[in-house]
């Protein structure tokens, strides 16, 4: 793993256990990139518990509770969406926080609304409201899912310190 990506996981699981917390992922562009990411560290089942890839909308459902109702409104690149993956995946797991992803990598599946690298985070804390956020990245497909992996770490840490 290069380095900044090992850098960061180590400095999320030093975080991590520091506050007694244990984290799960729910990922859609990423396709299980910050799951390979955080268990790629030594140690990590201390303050990992799992991660879903729900790549299709009927698995956002299905494994995490989103409404289709949620889906049809604001679409799965969504901060409704990326609040609902979050929680979802709070509620399914035995972690204290979550994280979630959702977004266009491209080369294609982008719209006037929503151009390719736009990406909506989720992050949700036991008893806490979600906080959400979106961005716009530049690069081709690999660049736009990295730096969606990096940004949901970093704010991850900025968040919840």
């Amino acid at each position: 793993m290069e380095a900044q990506l090992e850098t960061l996981s180590r400095l999320v699981g030093e975080h991590l256990q520091a506050k007694g917390w244990r984290l799960a992922s729910a990922e859609s562009c990423t396709g299980g990139w910050v799951a390979e990411v955080v268990t790629a560290t030594a140690g990590s089942s201390a303050w990992f518990d799992c991660g879903f890839i729900t790549y299709s909308n009927d698995a956002k459902c299905a494994l995490l509770g989103v409404s289709p109702m949620t889906l049809a409104r604001y679409g799965a690149v969504s901060e409704q969406t990326t609040a609902a993956m979050a929680r979802g995946t709070l509620e399914r797991s035995e972690a204290d926080l979550a994280l979630s992803i959702s977004g266009v990598a491209g080369p294609t599946g982008g719209s006037p609304e929503k151009p390719v690298g736009t990406v909506c985070f989720g992050w949700v804390r036991t008893g806490e409201a979600a906080q959400t956020a979106t961005c716009h990245f530049d690069g081709d497909r690999e660049a736009v899912r990295r730096q969606a992996v990096i940004f949901a770490l970093e704010e991850l840490l900025r968040r919840y310190r």
